[in-house]
């Protein structure tokens, strides 16, 4: 009779995670805002990816506009068109592609920045602390729309420079949220157990803070992204984002511009503005159900 073999280490260890993941999944499916939440966003997301697809890109084009300048919603124009004959519901479905490219980047790029200088500055301390603090006060001092913008007209104008303007400027935060969970987590007795046992700073840091502090960062990110669409949205309403792309930012900005408050024109505006509101509230409620059941003093309180 042969005996069952014994799982590795590794083994159970991701036995445990998928474990706690799906423990996370269940109190998280108690949430009912961050289910509506989590549904907007898995639409809006779909979507976006399927634009290409189930719609012509070539109606973007203002030489290829088939509509009447400002024409209202009609049989032919359900949202619309704008001052160069394009329908508003074909800008906003495609203004969804770049808006979400950029919240998504855009906050990839800044919870990474702010994770790295978070976790570097609790987990070594001293000088490398003091100095890193002092980097990220400064940036925290500084207005971030204003040195967005900064970049933002320095730099080559694009999608991509937008994403870095926003995301080299909004990572502060982050970073002061994750060197308070680093300092908790390495407070812990098997953090001691694990130095006593010859745990270089690579192992601690990979095997015990970055997997600790995880939850928390994954919470801030979806609400890191939210602010990085509305970010987007007022870099391109002022103008210095990319004119060529058509975005929800863009389309206020060409309303603005093309006189449509003024001419009664409220299609034009109504669609993306409820569009940046509705995927901006999306985001915070999946932000803070994973809050709710990431953050054992807001699940106690709860």
């Amino acid at each position: 009779m042969t005996t069952p073999e014994k799982a590795s280490p590794r083994a159970i260890a991701w036995q445990r995670r998928r474990a706690s993941m799906g423990k996370v999944w269940q109190e998280f499916a108690t949430n009912k805002g961050g289910l509506i939440g989590l549904g907007f966003l898995a639409l809006a997301v779909v979507l976006a990816l399927l634009a290409p697809l189930i719609s012509d890109e070539s109606g973007l084009d203002v030489t290829k506009a088939a509509g009447q300048p400002l024409s209202p919603p009609n049989g032919d124009f359900l949202l619309g068109t704008d001052i160069d004959g394009r329908s508003i519901l074909l800008m906003t479905f495609w203004g969804a592609r770049i808006s979400l490219l950029v919240g998504f980047s855009a906050a990839i790029l800044s919870v990474l920045i702010g994770t790295v200088i978070g976790v570097t500055a609790a987990h070594f301390g001293g000088w490398v602390s003091t100095v890193l603090l002092r980097f990220t006060d400064f940036f925290l001092v500084l207005p971030s729309l204003v040195l967005a913008i900064a970049l933002s007209a320095v730099l080559p104008q694009g999608v991509w420079t937008v994403i870095f303007a926003i995301g080299v400027t909004a990572w502060p935060t982050t970073a002061r949220l994750v060197r308070a969970q680093t300092l908790t987590i390495e407070g812990r007795p098997y953090i001691e157990r694990s130095k006593a046992l010859g745990g270089g700073h690579l192992h601690l840091i990979g095997k015990h803070v970055l997997p600790g502090v995880a939850p928390l960062v994954l919470a801030n990110t979806t609400l890191v992204v939210g602010n990085s669409i509305i970010a987007d949205a007022t870099l391109a309403f002022l103008g210095v984002g990319n004119p060529a792309a058509v975005s929800w930012g863009t389309m206020l900005e060409t309303a603005l511009n093309n006189g449509a408050v003024t001419r009664g024109a409220w299609w034009n505006l109504l669609p993306p503005g409820i569009a940046i509101v509705l995927i901006v509230l999306a985001f915070t409620l999946v932000g803070r159900a994973l809050e709710t059941v990431l953050n054992p003093r807001l699940k106690g309180g709860h």
